[in-house]
């Protein structure tokens, strides 16, 4: 496995990336574009599961990345109960909604799959690289 040096890299942040910008897709026509509260609400919970999972790679410590992967994925679950609402409104049709719950499954998971994984390893993150501890 290689070792990864930016967020970039990181398949998590590269998914939310494209979730964040389907959000925005959905959210920039019909009567959603005009819900401006919403729209705002939805976009932000979005691009805050891309900018914690590059906030916590950037901390360099493990334990702060998990925090940081934990928040990320609360807000997925946020943006993927926000996807309902936008349906119940009827802002986005049931297969727009299927498509963000499909994302918004996978992403979730695989965050989950990368804490479970961080947990587990003994690397304390590349801050603690050069101490002898």
């Amino acid at each position: 496995m290689a070792t990864i040096k930016l967020f970039e890299e990181l398949e998590i942040w590269q998914m939310a990336r494209k979730y964040s910008k389907l959000i925005f897709k959905l959210s920039s026509s019909g009567e959603f574009s005009r819900d401006f509260k919403f729209k705002s609400q939805i976009l932000s919970a979005a691009g805050s599961i891309m900018d914690n999972i590059a906030e916590g790679f950037e901390r360099g410590g493990k334990l702060e990345f998990i925090q940081f992967l934990s928040i990320a994925k609360g807000s997925c679950g946020e943006t993927q109960s926000q996807g309902y609402r936008a349906f119940d409104f009827n802002y986005i049709s049931e297969d727009e909604l299927n498509q963000l719950e499909i994302s918004a499954k996978e992403l979730g998971s695989k965050i989950g799959n990368l804490i479970t994984y961080l947990n587990k390893s003994i690397i304390k993150g590349s801050k603690f690289k050069d101490r002898r501890i």
